[in-house]
């Protein structure tokens, strides 16, 4: 896969998608709103939980055409690696929330299993074919455009997620109405708290590897050790690192030991044909020793 670097000019497709996700955010905003004030109203806590999902979703749609902003902005003298990772950083507090709303979820819904609150199923069963309605559609203008970014591809998820979500809450309403089981709505609640939290659980090592500077996950870091002393007049190499800049940007650095300083851009381009690595920094030694010194 090979990523191309954002240059300032953006091309009309991708702010056309930074509009479609603001829309797509504002009535998804709109509809949580709704159906919190419907859930508390009908005493829904599945309601709740749907909306409390279809909230992170929005937020996350947020973090989006934020990062989207935020990271065309140039890499300046106090943030040399540029703004790329405000994605991540939003996306790591979004997570952290949504984990916290999958909790408290779980409690509510327990509780109300204990001891079932009376509750209308005509207001849930509309509010929800509503936000089915509009999950759907946002579905699908996100699905036309999934193809072009991996933010839209996500958003397109998200939202066929939640539609789910309404599908679920529009059953636990008719069981409400049809034979009155309250507690089909504290057992959907707590589908919807589950699938809340694994979606957390599952997304959050991927976001703290990149902020921890790991190596990337499809790089193997002793692959590209090894291909690099392949290279005929390396000797040796040693302080090699290989991080995330951001989810597509591979830095790579090292010192290398030889004495021809071609070796340096034959290893630069090695780098980038085999391992797609844009981005390397590497120091020439001729000495085998000159690091002993060098404190590690």
């Amino acid at each position: 896969m090979h990523h191309h670097h954002d240059t300032e000019a953006h091309t009309p497709a991708e702010e056309k998608t930074v509009f479609y996700l603001s829309i797509s955010f504002a009535i998804n905003l709109f509809l949580s709103v709704i159906e919190i004030v419907c859930g508390i109203l009908s005493g829904s806590i599945a309601l709740i939980a749907d909306a409390l999902h279809n909230t992170s979703d929005a937020c996350s749609i947020l973090i989006a055409v934020l990062a989207f902003k935020i990271g065309r902005k140039k890499a300046n003298a106090q943030f040399t690696y540029g703004y790329k990772r405000a994605e991540l950083i939003g996306g790591f507090v979004n997570l952290i929330l949504l984990f916290l709303s999958g909790v408290y979820l779980v409690y509510e819904g327990l509780a109300r299993l204990i001891t079932p609150e009376p509750i209308q199923g005509l207001p849930i069963i509309l509010v929800s074919i509503l936000a089915l309605i509009i999950d759907a559609a946002t579905a699908k203008l996100s699905h036309a455009h999934a193809h072009a970014s991996t933010n839209m591809r996500m958003v397109f998820l998200h939202n066929l997620a939640d539609a789910f979500g309404s599908v679920g809450v529009i059953i636990s309403g008719l069981c409400v109405l049809a034979f009155n089981w309250i507690f089909v709505d504290g057992l959907m609640a707590l589908v919807i708290a589950a699938y809340m939290i694994y979606q957390a659980v599952v997304s959050f090592p991927q976001i703290v590897r990149i902020l921890m500077n790991a190596v990337p996950a499809n790089l193997e870091l002793e692959a590209i050790r090894t291909a690099i002393i392949r290279i005929d007049g390396v000797r040796d190499v040693h302080h090699l690192h290989l991080w995330n800049i951001s989810e597509h940007d591979v830095s790579l650095e090292c010192h290398v030991i030889g004495n021809d300083f071609a070796l340096v851009s034959r290893i630069q381009r090695m780098l980038h044909d085999e391992f797609d690595i844009e981005h390397a920094t590497i120091q020439l030694e001729n000495e085998p020793d000159c690091c002993s010194a060098c404190p590690l």
